[in-house]
């Protein structure tokens, strides 16, 4: 990474892994080919822009650290820019494209994105900064990887390392976004099949699935599962349920945003586990990860227990998913500004 110079090739922070965990994580990403997802002869780089824009990652650390300081649910949004961004036609920035009427169809606007998506002013603000030290240079694809890395780091989780040399899109997808993005009321089969489109595992999607440890959902999303019903694995603990329901009195009408993880809501680390363990997953996508049985309930079995195996494994999936079909060498280009194509 291209500020990692005379230094460790990782950010320190008081609360990520250890180095040699994460240098771990890095030789098992390497062996699960990540670079396979990239196009033949263009690969992502950890230096990228080690010449021409050395402070980049002290950049985007810093306005990401401000406006997590300045409101803690800005870390699950921009985390969640780049997975919603990735699952579209790859990780090219078109996510953050605007709708301009018979020119672009943005996925802003998509069933999955509509009043959901958020902390555009966030990336807006990292852009500005960026094209203050070096212009022309970072693209806004880069910037949402850098983001929610930082973002997950800001909020106690791993700081892993990032591959960088996106290039931008010129076109949105709001079909395609329609289509490739997971739902919330998803079973198991659904999320499998969701994340194999793209080219990750079972693992990584129950890895990837612990990003829930941070952020919140609207009632509307989980308005379904407030109905008890004894005979439904997925249904959540009596006690929780009573608690949502005061929280989301009109169910699906309520407009209040309630925690992903209910036991450490603003903190990344491995409680988003725990809760599946005693059927309090806020969204049925969450839950059925452990009330299905097989693979994914083990694996919850196993982050439950350990926090650094969670880490390890969301920061292999994260390098996996960042490598998504992305646009390099000379495809596409570098936005002056993130929610337009260049003139």
């Amino acid at each position: 990474m291209s500020t990692f110079t005379g230094r460790s090739l990782f950010h320190a922070h008081p609360k990520s892994l250890p180095v040699c965990t994460l240098l771990i994580a890095v030789l098992l990403i390497q062996k699960a080919g990540a670079a396979r997802f990239l196009p033949d002869g263009s690969p992502l780089q950890f230096h990228f822009y080690g010449k021409s824009c050395p402070n980049i990652e002290k950049i985007v650390r810093q306005v990401v650290s401000s406006a997590v300081a300045s409101e803690a649910r800005m870390a699950g949004s921009l985390l969640r820019l780049h997975f919603h961004d990735c699952f579209v036609q790859g990780c090219d920035g078109s996510l953050l494209l605007k709708s301009i009427a018979g020119v672009i169809e943005g996925e802003q606007e998509a069933l999955p994105n509509a009043n959901s998506v958020r902390g555009f002013e966030v990336v807006d603000a990292i852009k500005a900064a960026l094209e203050q030290e070096c212009p022309g240079i970072v693209s806004c694809a880069d910037i949402l990887a850098l983001a929610a890395r930082d973002s997950v780091a800001v909020s106690g989780g791993p700081s892993y390392p990032v591959q960088l040399g996106r290039r931008d899109s010129l076109t949105a997808n709001r079909e395609l976004a329609n289509k490739n993005l997971p739902g919330f009321n998803f079973n198991v089969t659904d999320l499998v099949a969701a994340f194999a489109n793209v080219g990750l595992s079972a693992r990584d999607m129950v890895a990837l699935s612990g990003g829930h440890s941070i952020g919140k959902a609207r009632c509307n999303t989980f308005a379904a599962r407030l109905t008890p019903d004894p005979q439904d694995p997925t249904a959540l603990s009596s006690s929780y349920s009573s608690l949502l329901q005061q929280r989301c009195p009109a169910g699906a009408a309520s407009d209040a945003l309630l925690d992903l993880d209910v036991t450490t809501p603003v903190q990344f680390d491995n409680a988003y586990y725990s809760n599946l363990l005693s059927n309090r997953g806020l969204l049925h996508s969450d839950q059925v990860l452990y009330s299905t049985p097989g693979a994914t309930r083990d694996l919850v079995n196993l982050y439950a227990q350990s926090n650094s195996a969670f880490a390890k494994d969301f920061s292999v999936a994260m390098l996996k998913m960042g490598s998504i079909t992305p646009l390099t060498g000379s495809e596409g280009q570098v936005r002056n500004q993130c929610g337009y194509v260049n003139a």
